[in-house]
């Protein structure tokens, strides 16, 4: 059983405190993924946990025994490190670099004997790449390399594994990869894997637990649904963004909206309201509401991507049950809304009998002389699921006098243009 305690760490550059009081402990089979912003720590607390670093107050006990009192060859037994930079720096063979992994187990002047060998090459094949053995580092791709070097620590034959960015710069394929090989390190083998991670979505992919740095200490640690939610992510990483469970993976996906805070509405503000659905409303809301605009939307179905992004946004709306078509109630809740408004904008959302009435409630505003604007860059023939009743509704929506676009920057000027009508005009 092997277990890694931080008790209590502190470290510091001369004068400047980077980790402030830092405690946690991992059992082994667990990956764990240290996130933060640039400057917050995390792979200042990886060299420490390493021994790299030795910590200003606390201590780093890995079954007890305190790291930093042991000697480097005894710690590199048990603790292997994949840096950012890894790149060998002569051009050795793959074989040459994960046998240099071998050096901590040989007494000095010793050569590698068949059993060095023979972990070499198991380490070159549980990482994919043994038949690299005899290319040079400088042949292989960058997913490669990588994965050369990981090998190189697995050679070390360590009860922990720790890698800063392992993904960085790779592909999403080589990305997949690694981290697949290292949950199966965790699994098969009883690792401890820690890794620093910029990928919120990979992370929560693989890792069973998270620990979020910022301002030199710990402000989350537990699993991903405790970590990655939506107000660790306005407060820690200053980003407005959507935080759901992927329903084909059963894992938490991170979508990042803005990095602005939104501004206040007040009553007396220019009113727009989107009719919308599907997603097609997401980009459309968060600029609109970047801008300062006091926006309503309806009708959305709860648990409809554009209502998780209006609930998030605190934009009023007209809300209906999950999969289910619009009721008289909630289409009468969505016409007060547009009769509210000083424009009305409809997106290109897929429509079928069950959302239907939003074309019906957006010929109203024309009704009443609300400016209309109509996105249509998904034509509408494409998206109609009604036998043909909601072109007949887009062609009364156009003969009526509905502004037709493509893009949401058209409808941006479009607005900006209403609004500045609107401003009032001091006399000379």
């Amino acid at each position: 059983m092997v277990f890694l305690e931080i008790h209590d760490i502190s470290f510091r550059y001369e004068s400047v405190e980077v980790l402030e009081n830092i405690s946690f402990s991992i059992g082994e089979g667990e990956f764990v993924g240290i996130l933060g912003p640039n400057g917050s720590g995390k792979t200042t607390l990886l060299k420490t946990i390493s021994g790299l670093l030795k910590p200003y107050t606390g201590v780093v006990l890995l079954n007890g025994t305190v790291i930093h009192q042991m000697a480097s060859k005894d710690v590199a037994k048990q603790v292997a490190v994949v840096p950012q930079d890894s790149m060998a720096a002569f051009n050795f063979t793959a074989l040459d670099i994960v046998l240099m992994g071998r050096n901590p187990h040989l007494s000095r002047f010793q050569w590698e004997n068949p059993r060095d060998l023979s972990i070499a090459k198991k380490a070159l094949e549980l990482t994919g790449v043994w038949h690299l053995a005899d290319r040079l580092i400088a042949e292989v791709s960058g997913g490669e390399s990588q994965r050369i070097v990981i090998a190189r620590a697995l050679a070390q034959e360590p009860k922990v594994l720790l890698l800063d960015e392992p993904t960085l710069h790779l592909d999403i394929d080589s990305q997949i990869g690694i981290m697949d090989l290292l949950k199966n390190l965790c699994k098969k083998d009883r690792l401890i894997v820690m890794a620093v991670l910029h990928d919120f979505n990979l992370a929560a992919r693989y890792c069973d637990k998270f620990i979020l740095l910022h301002e030199k200490k710990i402000v989350s640690l537990g699993r991903a649904e405790e970590v990655l939610n939506k107000e660790n992510m306005a407060n820690v990483f200053g980003v407005v963004a959507i935080v759901k469970r992927h329903p084909m993976t059963d894992t938490l996906y991170v979508i990042p909206l803005s990095t602005s805070p939104m501004r206040e509405r007040t009553d007396g503000e220019f009113k727009v309201h989107v009719v919308c659905g599907g997603g097609s409303g997401v980009s459309l809301m968060v600029k609109l509401v970047k801008r300062g605009w006091n926006v309503t939307a309806g009708v959305l179905n709860v648990l409809d991507t554009d209502h998780e992004v209006a609930q998030m946004l605190d934009i009023q709306i007209a809300s209906e049950a999950p999969f289910s078509p619009i009721t008289k109630e909630t289409y009468e809740e969505n016409r007060k809304l547009i009769q509210h408004a000083d424009v009305v904008i409809v997106t290109d959302f897929p429509v079928g009998y069950g959302n239907l009435k939003n074309l019906e409630a957006a010929m109203m505003a024309l009704e009443k002389g609300i400016p209309t604007i109509v996105v249509n860059s998904v034509p509408i023939r494409e998206r109609d699921f009604t036998n043909g009743e909601a072109e007949k509704y887009f062609q009364k929506l156009v003969s009526s006098g509905a502004t037709i676009v493509e893009t949401s920057d058209e409808v941006l000027h479009i607005i900006e243009g209403l609004v500045s009508q609107r401003l009032p005009v001091n006399d000379p």
